[in-house]
């Protein structure tokens, strides 16, 4: 049940009757009308803009116009128990207490379904997240976007949507040549006793590249390793190999696991970078011609050279991009617009790409590719996640780095464990940093938001434990007909703004605000639960050690919907704490 959806139809239905009548005129459509949440200040329910969007054209104030249409609602609507007008022409609904009496009973019966938007169309989208070079362990700053992917993925499977995770794997170029060496330095060093050459810089000397090596001695026993060249090709599909074993083991310890693994070197050797590449060029995209030295690269060290370039800046971007390498091997651009055709003859209505902070940059190109693939600017969306700063006492906070030069995200888990790992990276807009604060994560307090919200909800099962009886069990709602108080009301109003927190979620592709809506919710419920101290009537148990159906179906809508969001989120809900 959504009331706000549910009050914008019968505005429409009053003003489309209004027009008839010869009252007001109406615009060819009405989109622009909306209703939403007021703010705390006015002591109201819902407001709408009706009165301010059909003011224009009918030459008449707004205050003239929501005072006819004012009339009108209250008169359909006996639910409502006042209706007011404030500047500049806001339309301010306050409801009657039976009303929400039956909300309560509405959204109870309906709790699987309550909070999804059942008149949305029904979208395939294809999720791309991580997607971290395969040469080692993931670290701090990948678990953010990786979080941020697969909570997107989440809302939109809770909306209805279908949705494909998928994490593309970057294992061709010269990064995966450099990994690879790194692991058979490493067998060198093992078998025999060659000291690892630290000094070269483009290898990688984490010791997770010894466990590989020696995982990899185990697997080809009768392997010499004394030549490089004749191993390189087996001994890099063994050691990505293990790299990824790895990567899904550190997604698996977020509770994270992708549909698909799609890797970049099938793609080049199915030669679908040559097929995207005469496709573009047979629709005028390519050509032949040289760049400029880019910003940060020293003009007298730049060689302009003839090379095959897209033209990316036929859609927005700032240059056009190169192709191919001097040496004619492909440069991962091109890898990748052959990935996003590959994206995209699989049908999918929308593609979405999570990038960290460092690829911000990269959005254009990708985006002006998949344009000219597809020949359309809506077909893709691109989320960057930011930078996530780890703080203890107040400093910047540095963890062991024996398994490389960075934070692992195993050591993150260890440190604070999955459910504060993901609640609080997805606690803020991921286009903004985040300051990770291991005291306050730990701390049982209201500054702790996870904590927070899962104490609310350990605390409503302890009232249902008082009863025996499961939290999740079902409950008695025949015959209910209590009345609210406004304590209670100002929860339910929370409850009623969910399938909004879901919408926004959905479409904005903002999972940020289930935490935060979260978190509103369980302030108010220990508020409301804090009463009690003073107030024998506030209390759940009352002195004879009895508990009302009414106040069981007021924690049972309670504990819905946190549920419901916890398990968006993916965090634990505890009956205990």
């Amino acid at each position: 049940m959504n009331i706000f959806d549910e009050y914008l139809g019968k505005i429409k239905k009053i003003l489309l009757d209004l027009s008839k009548e010869g009252k007001i005129i109406l615009p060819d459509d009405l989109d622009g009308i909306n209703t939403e949440i007021p703010p705390s200040k006015f002591n109201c329910d819902i407001s709408s803009n009706a009165a301010m969007f059909l003011s224009k054209i009918n030459k008449r104030s707004p205050l003239d116009i929501a005072a006819e249409i004012s009339k009108s609602i209250k008169e359909n609507d006996k639910l409502i128990d006042k209706i007011t007008t404030v500047k500049p022409g806001f339309i301010n609904i306050k409801f009657n207490p039976i009303f929400w009496t039956n909300f309560t009973e509405t959204i109870l019966k309906n709790s699987k379904t309550f909070g999804i938007n059942e008149k949305e169309k029904k979208r395939n989208y294809l999720i791309e997240f991580v997607s971290a070079n395969p040469t080692g362990p993931l670290h701090v700053g990948h678990c953010r976007g990786a979080i941020l992917g697969d909570v997107i993925a989440n809302v939109l499977k809770f909306n209805n949507h279908k949705v494909t995770k998928e994490y593309y794997v970057n294992d061709y170029g010269n990064q995966i040549i450099n990994f690879t060496k790194s692991v058979y330095f490493r067998i060198r060093e093992i078998k025999f006793n060659e000291p690892f050459p630290i000094e070269n810089k483009d290898l990688y000397p984490g010791d997770y590249v010894i466990e590989f090596a020696k995982n990899i001695i185990k697997l080809k026993t009768e392997t010499d390793f004394k030549n490089f060249e004749n191993i390189s090709e087996s001994l890099s599909d063994l050691s990505v190999k293990e790299a990824l074993k790895l990567i899904k083991d550190n997604l698996n310890s977020l509770g994270i696991i992708h549909d698909n693994f799609i890797s970049e070197k099938k793609l080049v050797e199915n030669k679908e970078v040559e097929k995207v590449i005469e496709f573009l060029k047979k629709n005028s995209f390519v050509y032949k011609g040289k760049i400029k030295a880019p910003a940060n690269e020293e003009n007298d060290e730049w060689v302009e050279r003839e090379q095959l370039l897209f033209k990316s800046t036929d859609f927005g971007d700032d240059k056009d991009r190169a192709l191919q390498k001097s040496d004619g091997s492909w440069t991962y651009f091109a890898s990748d617009i052959a990935y996003h055709k590959n994206k995209l003859d699989r049908k999918f209505d929308f593609l979405i790409n999570i990038l960290g902070a460092d690829h911000a940059g990269y959005i254009k190109r990708i985006s002006s590719s998949v344009e000219a693939l597809s020949n359309s600017k809506e077909k893709i969306v691109c989320k960057v996640s930011q930078l996530v700063k780890l703080i203890k006492n107040n400093k910047p906070f540095k963890m062991s780095k024996r398994k490389g030069d960075y934070i692992t995200v195993d050591d993150l888990i260890d440190e604070v464990g999955k459910d504060a790992t993901r609640f609080i990276m997805l606690n803020r807009s991921s286009d903004v940093e985040l300051d990770f604060d291991f005291d306050n994560v730990i701390e049982k307090s209201k500054d702790n938001p996870l904590y927070y919200v899962q104490y609310a909800y350990a605390r409503i099962s302890s009232v249902f434990r008082h009863l025996d009886k499961d939290i999740d069990s079902e409950i008695d709602i025949n015959n209910f007909n209590f009345e609210y108080s406004q304590d209670e009301i100002n929860i339910l109003k929370k409850l009623s703004e969910w399938p909004k927190c879901i919408e926004s979620s959905s479409q904005k592709f903002e999972p940020h605000r289930i935490p935060v809506y979260l978190y509103e919710l369980a302030s108010l419920f220990h508020s409301y639960w804090n009463l009690g101290k003073d107030n024998l009537d506030k209390r759940f148990i009352n002195e004879h050690k009895e508990i009302s159906n009414d106040k069981l179906v007021f924690l049972k809508t309670i504990s819905n919907v946190i549920k419901s969001g916890m398990n968006i989120v993916g965090v634990s809900t505890p009956k205990k704490m």
